[in-house]
């Protein structure tokens, strides 16, 4: 089954988890863990005993893919940290680019239209509102999840145009919860730390996961967390490089190119870039295109292997090829 939406925050190529769980983007962790284990049970397979198959199996699956992964991101202090972060950036880039923003759900653009003191209670009355039928009818799940999203993209940006950002002030989700459907209760949540993750913690975080997920050969994966990267830091030429590597490793050279081309922009001599837009794109490199202007010299086929970032591991496996050590093995 597909699980495709494209209103709101999801629009935004960011998941919403907090529209997928129905909540505020404000909700304290208890409230979240309690609309978690509603829903848990609500679409467990035992509990659909008196529905037909197919019901009972798109059930699963939202549980197994939606769901679980939603509250496991928002319920580990580390993962809900970094999707903060980048929630906060959503909500900027939106009201930046707000004369694009379409809003398809009527309760977003009345929402749009609410007088700022009244937006708090507003906005939480619409998305109970939603939240109620959002998985009593699974075929419509998909489309009331995103309209939450977009009354979550909204209040995003209203309060952003404020110079605000809403968060659960009191509690930060704990560890304690899994993301499994066992209903068992977690510890208390924990207080929320007074120094938040900065930005350069959380782009390490993001790059060390793509690091041990590329040497497992999980190119998605490992996709995924380079493009979360992105969204914190788009002018980032070692992570656009690093990115270009993986879709390289997975044959896709296209998207190679593209990555290695932007790596070259913010610095023409990067030799990684250039050895990789060499090896995505021989031909254009025999022609000398894919040597930038102000590049000085022959590209070495072996300064990329030289210089290609090796993090410590710290015993962890590395990759014989790929993200990080791309031009030290054969590309398959």
């Amino acid at each position: 089954m597909s699980f495709t939406i494209q209103s709101g925050l999801f629009g935004l190529d960011f998941t919403d988890h907090h529209a997928i769980l129905g909540v505020p983007v404000d909700a304290e962790p208890k409230d979240m863990r309690k609309k978690y284990l509603k829903l848990a049970q609500r679409l467990h397979p035992d509990s659909c005993t008196k529905s037909g198959e197919e019901e009972r199996k798109r059930a699963e699956e939202f549980l197994s893919k939606l769901v679980n992964p939603s509250y496991e991101k928002l319920s580990k202090e580390k993962n809900y940290t970094e999707y903060i972060l980048l929630l906060k950036l959503k909500g900027q880039q939106a009201l930046r680019q707000q004369e694009t923003v379409v809003l398809s759900g009527d309760e977003a653009r009345k929402l749009a239209a609410v007088p700022m003191g009244d937006i708090d209670t507003a906005y939480r009355k619409a998305v109970k509102e939603l939240a109620e039928q959002q998985y009593s009818h699974l075929e419509r799940a998909l489309v009331l999840t995103g309209r939450i999203s977009e009354l979550n993209l909204v209040y995003l940006m209203r309060k952003a145009g404020k110079g605000e950002f809403p968060t659960a002030v009191s509690q930060r989700p704990t560890n304690a919860a899994t993301g499994t459907s066992s209903g068992k209760e977690g510890a208390a949540p924990q207080s929320i730390p007074k120094t938040p993750a900065t930005r350069e913690a959380v782009l390490t975080s993001y790059l060390r996961r793509a690091q041990e997920l590329e040497a497992r050969q999980n190119y998605p994966g490992a996709i995924k967390e380079l493009r979360d990267a992105l969204q914190i830091a788009p002018k980032n030429g070692t992570i656009h490089c690093r990115l270009g590597a993986v879709y390289l490793q997975s044959n896709q050279s296209t998207m190679a190119k593209i990555h290695f081309r932007k790596a070259l922009e913010l610095n023409p001599q990067d030799a990684t870039a250039q050895e990789g837009l060499r090896r995505a794109d021989p031909a254009s490199a025999s022609t000398g295109a894919a040597q930038p202007a102000g590049a000085k010299g022959k590209i070495d086929p072996n300064a990329a292997k030289s210089k290609a970032v090796k993090p410590d591991t710290k015993g962890k496996p590395q990759s014989g090829g790929g993200l990080f050590g791309l031009f030290g093995g054969k590309k398959k």
